[in-house]
């Protein structure tokens, strides 16, 4: 099989395409691409083959395809493109245009090599407050779902304030617009469906470094201190191993302080946390607005309602209500390889049930007995004031690494 030519285009279709390009298209004998990048070709005597719904059906009918074949697609192909998955299944050349990321930084007249780049083209904005915090310069690739006014009211939720919006639409085409909003104006406006979104940081937002003292978290009252005290949630989640793309379950979120904390280190992951206790429920959804974490929340008792969660690389387990067996049967046969699971239990009960079911379940197993205590000023001098002792429970399965 001959190598297939994908051939990025601008908005402005043949105008800007190099001779080298065209004549290659022309000379082809089936034009493969989208039926707004095929339009720009109404003079093309070949064979055409219109782009709709999964790549997969069109790597079969390109796989063992004999004509010249030329693929034409927007910008550079290689990013957020169909270029990456076509390459790694056909012999595919690329010959990139300039991309709608590049139009946009050189009409703000910025740099770009600095920037962060995110693509919610097709994909679910979940996750994207915990992405986007913090970040200096954020390019963002909309669809007409996720288009720069729906954009903006989910920052608005989240209280991200700090940002600016540059909205370029039709970006090298002759009815190019581009316009700087703040996010209240861009919330209402109007667009063109072909658009991208760059956001600037104009002012410094809220910081929270691991270890979010517990005042900070909105708790339940007058049962104040139903949270992960600050020094546990540290030492828990240092045992969970996290990572970027980590995948994480909080079991008994309560406060969320877990899950948040998790979700600020696995930024291009996901979380999932579930909580049986409604109220709990609502006071999570106001922490999680306060520290701008966009998790997947679910109001229930576990291990029910897990089947809906992706497959974790690390649990925690907060509280079981005296569902250990059958929690430990999900939570074991879910973890994917070389993940860990870390519960934390205040009894010696909880403790041997623990251990023991993580044991018989093939898991090998390591007890932190944590006692911390606090400085309290009494009168002009200081004592300490101890927190309830904590067991930190680590597990990894015995055949991982």
């Amino acid at each position: 099989m001959q190598a297939i030519k994908l051939i990025g285009i601008g908005a402005d279709g043949k105008a800007s395409l190099p001779r080298l390009y065209e004549r290659w298209i022309y000379e082809s004998e089936l034009l493969v691409g989208g039926e707004r990048h095929l339009a720009f070709f109404p003079d093309y005597q070949g064979e055409t083959l219109t782009i709709r719904g999964g790549l997969s059906q069109l790597v079969e009918r390109l796989r063992h395809e004999t004509k010249r074949t030329v693929i034409v697609a927007s910008g550079d192909p290689m990013f957020y493109g169909i270029g990456s998955y076509l390459s790694s299944k056909l012999p595919i050349e690329v010959y990139p245009a300039v991309s709608s990321i590049q139009w946009a930084f050189a009409k703000m007249g910025e740099k770009w090599q600095d920037a962060k780049f995110i693509s919610v083209h097709g994909r679910s904005m979940k996750g994207l407050a915990q992405r986007i915090d913090g970040c200096d310069k954020v390019a963002i690739l909309t669809d007409e779902t996720n288009s720069p006014n729906a954009i903006a009211k989910y920052l608005l939720s989240y209280g991200m304030t700090e940002y600016r919006a540059f909205v370029g639409e039709n970006l090298g085409s002759q009815d190019e617009r581009c316009r700087f909003f703040e996010l209240e104006e861009m919330a209402d406006a109007e667009f063109f469906p072909l658009n991208v979104v760059i956001l600037q940081k104009t002012k410094e937002g809220p910081m929270w470094p691991l270890g979010i003292d517990d005042d900070e978290f909105l708790q339940r009252k007058p049962d104040k201190g139903l949270i992960t005290k600050k020094e546990v949630r540290v030492l828990s989640i240092s045992a969970l191993r996290l990572h970027a793309k980590s995948v994480v379950w909080d079991i008994g979120t309560c406060t969320g302080s877990v899950a948040i904390e998790a979700a600020k280190i696995a930024r291009e992951g996901s979380v999932f946390a579930i909580e049986k206790n409604a109220h709990d429920i609502e006071i999570c959804k106001e922490n999680l607005k306060k520290f701008r974490v966009d998790i997947t929340l679910v109001h229930g008792k576990a291990p029910e309602h897990l089947d809906k969660f992706a497959d974790p690389d690390a649990i925690f387990i907060g509280g079981t209500s005296g569902e250990m067996g059958p929690l430990l049967d999900v939570c074991c046969r879910r973890l994917k390889r070389n993940g860990r699971i870390v519960a934390n239990a205040v009894t010696i009960e909880t403790l041997a049930q623990a251990v023991e079911g993580l044991k018989q379940r093939g898991f090998q197993v390591d007890v932190t007995l944590a006692q911390i205590s606090r400085s309290k000023p009494i009168l002009e001098l200081t004592r300490f004031s101890a927190l309830n002792p904590i067991y930190i429970i680590t597990a990894k399965r015995e055949e991982d690494e």
